[in-house]
């Protein structure tokens, strides 16, 4: 069984696309866990209308923890409340996943609304593929033997940004990572926010730097929040 992890905060307005795109693949051995940081929206109510197991999250990486937690399913799959899964996705990367005999992966992201924002995560996905090797990274679909999060005691709560990062980089030591070949529908909604030259600066310069050089960013020096993008 495959266990899908889903942090959530006030996602009332993405979560039942990324629910509607699940159910509609062909592949149907998992369970739906919805963790949810006390959303003041309907995120709870749809998520249990879908049949999903609701449990109590926070930031997304005690979120993932808590999903974890309860999951029964031998292989995690974390995903983003704001992405899509395109046609075929879980068959496609589980495939790729067992054949390539992985421990831990994630999947390019491919963005269908905005033309620059879709060159952005090119780039992003380049560089992935390029690194997989030496610097292990990824983020918004992370695929992984249950016994490995389990083995590096999940995400790192501590973390206020970039705990994916630092999740992959430490799973890495005890599996296999790679670059699934399947992408995931990715949501331009922080870019149109917070600005892309921001954006682009803070996440893949700032805290790359920061985390290579003096470790996690543990601090709220980027001021990062989870569930602003609900606001207009």
């Amino acid at each position: 069984m495959l266990s899908i992890i889903i942090p959530t905060l006030n996602e009332e307005n993405y979560l039942p696309y990324l629910l509607d795109s699940i159910k509609e693949q062909d592949f149907k051995d998992y369970e739906i866990i919805v963790a949810d940081a006390d959303s003041e929206d309907k995120t709870s109510e749809i998520a249990k209308n879908y049949g999903c197991k609701v449990v109590a999250g926070g930031l997304p990486g005690k979120g993932r923890n808590e999903g974890a937690k309860v999951a029964q399913g031998e292989l995690l799959l974390f995903l983003d409340a704001d992405t899509i899964l395109p046609s075929s996705f879980l068959d496609e990367n589980l495939e790729d996943f067992k054949t390539r005999e992985l421990g831990v992966a994630s999947s390019p992201l491919y963005c269908k609304e905005n033309k620059i924002d879709r060159v952005l995560y090119g780039i992003y996905n380049f560089w992935m593929k390029l690194s997989q090797k030496f610097l292990p990274q990824g983020g918004q679909a992370i695929l992984i033997k249950k016994e490995i999060h389990q083995k590096i005691k999940g995400f790192d709560e501590e973390i206020k940004i970039g705990e994916d990062n630092d999740y992959i980089g430490r799973a890495a030591k005890f599996g296999k990572f790679g670059v699934l070949s399947r992408f995931v529908f990715a949501s331009s909604r922080r870019f149109e926010q917070d600005g892309r030259f921001k954006v682009c600066l803070k996440y893949n310069i700032l805290v790359g730097a920061h985390a290579l050089l003096l470790g996690p960013v543990k601090s709220d020096i980027f001021k990062y929040r989870f569930g602003h993008y609900d606001k207009d």
